[in-house]
């Protein structure tokens, strides 16, 4: 099943469900107002919301044509945005970007932190940028929805909270991180809104790649018309969405509508190329000794998005350019 939200002038939008070859939608406002209102009851409201998508593939609903400028980020907010580090390679690179250790428990204990959840971007909404000195960065990911999670939830038990999956654009300035890091107290400015994919699906729409906690298919970058990543979400996720979910859930609960991040994908093989410019700038640091490559400048467009193996867009595209504030 696959679901989106249609801007309609609120903050939260209209809850719609959208054919599997993203032609077609119907509203689900029936069953939910909203997708946040869907998640609050998810045992109940998810056989219906199945029902109508159904109803749709078959053609015994009509469809309205889908135009993905027409909708949200399938959650505009939410109540919590968590985004882990899952990748290890992005981990060391990065850290050796601000030549820093990883940290001694990089392979045992997972790095997380919170975001803002309040004003997430559309996922084709502009990236403004008021000042190009911050460091714009992109950053590829794979993220979920969590249904209520109690605390104490362990791995083996932990996949029947991911309703639904979503790709994400976790944007960052990268200049600005280094002086908050070294305050002790985490990152703020460095992350500003977040945007996702305009469609949330349930993890059996990825049949086998959805395997262990992790999303098994390769997720696509392309800056200014060029693809700069292709890397492959799977294998090298040291820590499954599982893992994380025991991780964060350790010391307290979290409420439906929780989103967690993997972190930048990233793989060893550099041929694979990137999920966000701060790894290009790093190997160019390692093999040159210093960084070429700029960050992202008022005019650049990045796009990111998952295919099938049918090579179907599952999640629909991100598609950003970078406006003057």
């Amino acid at each position: 099943m696959k679901l989106a939200t249609l801007k309609d002038g609120t903050r939260d939008g209209r809850l719609i469900v959208v054919k599997r070859d993203l032609s077609a939608f119907v509203p689900a406002t029936a069953v939910a107002p909203t997708l946040q209102a869907a998640l609050d009851q998810w045992d109940v409201l998810e056989p219906r919301l199945r029902a109508l998508a159904e109803e749709l593939e078959s053609g015994r609903v009509r469809g309205e044509p889908l135009d993905v400028r027409a909708l949200h980020s399938p959650l505009p907010r939410a109540y919590e945005w968590v985004d882990g580090s899952a990748y290890l390679n992005h981990v060391v690179l990065v850290r050796k970007a601000r030549n820093a250790e990883p940290p001694a428990t990089l392979k045992t204990d997972p790095l997380v932190y919170q975001g803002g959840s309040g004003t997430f971007l559309a996922p084709t909404q502009d990236l403004v940028l008021p000042d190009e000195s911050w460091g714009l960065d992109f950053e590829s990911e794979v993220a979920v929805i969590l249904g209520d999670v109690p605390p104490g939830t362990q791995a083996k038990d932990a996949g029947r909270y991911v309703k639904l999956v979503m790709l994400c654009n976790d944007v960052t300035l990268r200049n600005l991180i280094p002086a908050e890091l070294a305050k002790g107290f985490g990152f703020f400015q460095g992350k500003p809104s977040t945007a996702f994919s305009p469609i949330a699906i349930t993890p059996d729409e990825l049949g086998a790649a959805w395997k262990d906690g992790r999303v098994h298919l390769r997720l696509r970058s392309t800056l200014n018309g060029q693809v700069v990543g292709d890397t492959d979400a799977g294998p090298e996720m040291h820590f499954s969405f599982f893992d994380l979910i025991q991780h964060i859930a350790r010391t307290r609960p979290f409420t439906a509508g929780t989103i967690l991040g993997s972190g930048t994908v990233s793989n060893e093989d550099r041929s694979r190329g990137i999920s966000c410019l701060a790894e290009r700038r790093m190997i160019e640091t390692i093999e040159q000794g210093a960084p070429r490559t700029p960050f992202m400048k008022v005019g650049d467009r990045i796009d990111i998005e998952m295919f099938g193996p049918d090579g179907t867009s599952l999640f629909g595209r991100i598609s950003q350019k970078v406006v003057a504030g």
